[in-house]
């Protein structure tokens, strides 16, 4: 991948609180280091709507090329990140969730709870992901591939799509 900026954003009322250690989130970062990915914010912030909104939107106006988010993407009440994601949005990027949840239903029938979402602000991709170190780990490996060259065509770096 290119020198592409990363942000990690943890969203665990626990973690947040210094009551559970985040594991997902060091998930994360180990795949960004073997992909090449610069690895320029890490977060954690509660499962609060406005909070998670607030921070999304502060990574995009820094011009943070592909922000990760991990937990809140269930049933539980708490569970906002994709409304939070759904606010900060301009435009829906939904084959990466759609993807993800495909092939994790080949894995488990838990997959068809999972209500992350990804979309563009600006020129920032925001991918939610799920909240165990299992469920990054595997869904990372499924769009790991797409990645490089939404973040290229995001930055106008693509001149032909189409190929041969």
């Amino acid at each position: 991948m290119n020198s592409y900026k990363l942000a990690i954003v943890t969203v665990s009322d626990r973690s947040s609180r210094g009551e559970r250690d985040d594991l997902s989130g060091p998930e994360i970062r180990s795949w960004a280091e073997n992909n090449s990915l610069s690895v320029v914010r890490e977060i954690i912030v509660p499962d609060e709507r406005e909070i998670i909104k607030k921070t999304l939107i502060e990574l995009c106006d820094e011009k943070i090329d592909l922000i990760l988010t991990t937990g809140g993407t269930g049933f539980a009440p708490r569970d906002q990140t994709p409304e939070a994601t759904k606010d900060v949005i301009e435009r829906e990027a939904p084959g990466f969730a759609e993807a993800m949840r495909m092939k994790s239903l080949e894995i488990t029938p838990h997959a068809m709870l999972s209500r992350a979402i990804s979309g563009i602000r600006g020129k920032s991709l925001i991918i939610n992901l799920p909240g165990s170190p299992k469920g990054v780990r595997e869904n990372l490996q499924f769009i790991e591939k797409a990645i490089p060259h939404a973040l290229s065509l995001l930055n106008n770096e693509v001149t032909d799509c189409g190929g041969k």
